[in-house]
């Protein structure tokens, strides 16, 4: 069994075509809001490249239209599997433009639908965060972290766990204010985005995203817009073992 599916997202920003183009088409720009660290190899022809733990496909790109449409995504493998993305920008009057996108594609197996969930869940924080990059961060690079913290054996013990190191309480909701201490290093930011796997807080310098990882443990997918630690990827680290160290597997 499988399933195909497409999942439809539509996001007015304050941003003029060109921003969301740089945001959505350099690498620079996906390595913003994204996951991991990305290149693009533009135009016709080109690819989207990513790597993220060890995960690193490259994504052909299939329209490039600047400022308008770009699309890539895999060919189908052996057993059918392939993702495909779409993004269309529509400028609007006074700098501001509505942003569309589009994934698609096909899961194999008994076991597509907790796939699906996950996915449907990931892209959901993705899209918000490229939202809250083209609100609050355009046009700056953010240094990409990714840490895998260790293994969950309870996750809403887990949950709960990052919600008080987070100074959060009850269930978290979009506008919730937080404050954390990571390296020694005081911080403070909002809540802007909430799912059953994920959670994203924007800070003044920083968007830091918490999410279920598909492996079994928590992971940081952060974008540092003004890194403060020497090693941000040891600082998470440590914090994400600190926080977790009594609901490991």
């Amino acid at each position: 069994m499988g399933r195909d599916f497409e999942i439809e997202q539509e996001l007015p920003v304050e941003a003029t075509p060109e921003q969301i183009w740089d945001a959505i088409a350099t690498g620079p720009g996906i390595d913003s809001w994204f996951m991991g660290r990305n290149e693009v190899t533009p135009g016709p022809g080109g690819a989207v490249s990513t790597v993220f733990g060890g995960y690193a496909p490259t994504l052909p790109i299939t329209a490039w239209e600047p400022g308008r449409r770009l699309a890539y995504g895999e060919p189908p493998g052996p057993d059918g599997r392939f993702v495909a993305y779409e993004f269309l920008v529509e400028g609007r009057a006074g700098g501001s433009a509505v942003l569309r996108t589009v994934a698609s594609g096909f899961l194999p197996g008994d076991d597509w639908a907790d796939e699906f969930e996950a996915m449907g869940l990931g892209l959901g924080l993705f899209f918000r965060t490229l939202g809250e990059y083209l609100t609050w961060f355009r046009g700056r690079t953010a240094r990409p972290v990714t840490v895998f913290g260790p293994p969950v054996a309870d996750w809403p013990r887990a949950w709960a766990a990052l919600h008080g190191a987070l100074g959060l309480t009850g269930t978290p909701r979009p506008g919730d204010p937080v404050r954390l201490t990571v390296g020694g290093e005081p911080a403070t930011g909002t809540v802007y985005h909430v799912s059953a796997q994920t959670l994203g807080v924007r800070t003044p310098d920083a968007l830091l995203r918490f999410v279920r990882g598909f492996q079994g443990s928590m992971v940081a997918m952060h974008h540092l817009f003004t890194p403060t630690q020497t090693d941000p990827d040891a600082a998470w680290r440590s914090w994400l073992d600190a926080t977790f160290a009594g609901d490991t597997a």
